[in-house]
């Protein structure tokens, strides 16, 4: 197995070509010498194998966008091998070569996955045209998972509508509903799972872009070399066709930085000039293109703390910090808890096709002594897994501590509120649902201040 290190570009004008991560499998060493030198003057990377057992290694070593795969091969076909990287999950853009085309093995080939085909002998520019189609098909994949999965967290969002009752995330609603009129960027900041996605969501429903898209950029998950051209697009030298960025994909509505502090040092002073100037340059392109874009970003992190380390910039920080929100932990919120929980209970079952489990008061009270470090996340997964298993785990969430037990008089309070909210206010209804008498029910008032 020989690896080959990526060769200096005589010819590296494509930006989509220069993302490509390639792998050829081929046991003739003049193919695969006539394949890596063809495209490593284009390519990101170019890496070599001369038979399935080298190439599935490398596949474990680091990640592919193309394999260039010869189909007759000694031991496994081409054909077979892709077959079981599929079903181990890999996902790469497969390029089937052959010198001998047929129907038959067309067709075999296309349901294993295969993307293209090359035949034997082939000229360098089928090469490149063969891995060039492959990118956009890899391209085109990317992007429709990104709007499928936009979809399905906007229809979550849309059920829940920042969820809750509490006096935590009354707040957090209140200050969405005073800035999602204006134009200055908003920073909802709180630890993992605390719903800051959901947050940004919500403040894009509220204001004028709602009909416009929602443009959500997670910065920890974007490989580093492909930031500049996700971000602004890309058009060939000379041309006007070419890849469409996110920014320009945002046009009008709005565009979410999620964990904004992951965000690679180089590609901030970018990002500043954008929240800035309101324009971008794709790149490859002389043409700037003017945009209208509400910019919200949200972080886990102490971004005071990261300019300080000299991780983040100074003059972006200070752009980004203009209005901040925080996301309160799930433990604060109270009874939101067995809101949220009866909520996903119901959206999980449906979606699992299972029979939603009853969340009686043992449920509720261990639910209620979490502390929920992983906030609202952990507590969806955890009604996932309880629907799953069908029963609730319990005994994962802990046993509960004397700091955990609920003072009485807030439990006395909560059940009075909540029959008089029902009561629609009539406490001489409240007092006999409760089974007490009403001057119970206005001495209990009186001593709250109601």
């Amino acid at each position: 197995m020989e690896a080959q290190a990526t060769a200096p570009a005589a010819d590296r004008s494509d930006p989509l070509m220069r993302q490509a991560s390639v792998l050829v499998v081929d046991d003739e060493p003049g193919m695969r010498n006539f394949l890596v030198k063809t495209l490593q003057p284009h390519c990101r990377a170019v890496l070599e194998a001369a038979d399935v057992e080298s190439a599935s290694a490398l596949l474990k070593q680091q990640r592919f966008d193309i394999v260039l795969l010869d189909n007759r091969m000694p031991g496994l076909r081409g054909i077979d091998w892709l077959v079981q990287q599929r079903r181990q999950g890999w996902r790469f853009e497969a390029i089937m070569i052959t010198a001998f085309p047929d129907l038959d093995t067309a067709v075999e080939a296309m349901r294993a996955g295969a993307a293209d085909f090359l035949f034997k002998p082939c000229r360098a520019n089928q090469v490149l045209n063969a891995v060039r189609r492959s990118m956009e098909l890899a391209s085109l994949r990317r992007e429709n998972q990104l709007l499928r999965h936009e979809l399905d967290r906007a229809r979550l969002s849309q059920r829940s509508q920042l969820l809750g009752s509490s006096p935590a995330i009354e707040e957090v609603r209140e200050r969405l509903r005073r800035v999602a009129g204006l134009p200055t960027p908003v920073l909802i900041s709180g630890g993992s799972g605390t719903g800051k996605e959901e947050a940004a969501r919500f403040l894009h429903a509220l204001s004028g872009r709602a009909e416009r898209p929602f443009v959500a950029i997670n910065c920890a998950t974007i490989p580093v070399d492909m930031l500049e051209a996700e971000l602004f697009g890309h058009a060939p030298h000379g041309t006007d066709q070419g890849r469409t960025g996110l920014f320009v994909s945002a046009e009008g509505g709005t565009v979410f930085f999620d964990e904004i502090a992951e965000l690679p040092r180089p590609a901030q002073a970018a990002l500043l000039r954008v929240v800035d100037k309101q324009t971008i340059r794709p790149v490859g392109s002389e043409r700037e293109i003017a945009l209208d874009l509400r910019f919200v970003f949200a972080t886990g992190k102490a971004l005071a703390a990261e300019v300080e380390a000299g991780r983040f910039r100074e003059d972006l920080f200070f752009r980004v910090n203009v209005l901040q929100i925080e996301m309160p932990p799930l433990k604060l919120r109270g009874t939101d808890t067995i809101d949220l929980a009866a909520f996903f209970m119901a959206g999980l079952a449906a979606e699992l096709g299972l029979e939603p489990l009853p969340i009686d008061s043992q449920v509720r009270a261990a639910l209620l002594r979490h502390p929920w470090p992983g906030n609202i996340r952990e507590l969806r997964n955890f009604i996932e897994r309880s629907l799953i298993f069908g029963r609730f785990p319990l005994e994962t969430l802990g046993p509960a501590t004397p700091q955990d037990i609920e003072p009485l008089d807030a439990v006395q309070r909560r059940h009075i509120l909540q029959a008089l909210e029902l009561a629609g206010g009539n406490r001489s209804r409240a007092a006999d649902w409760l089974g007490v008498s009403r001057k119970t029910i206005e001495r209990k008032c009186a001593s709250w201040g109601l």
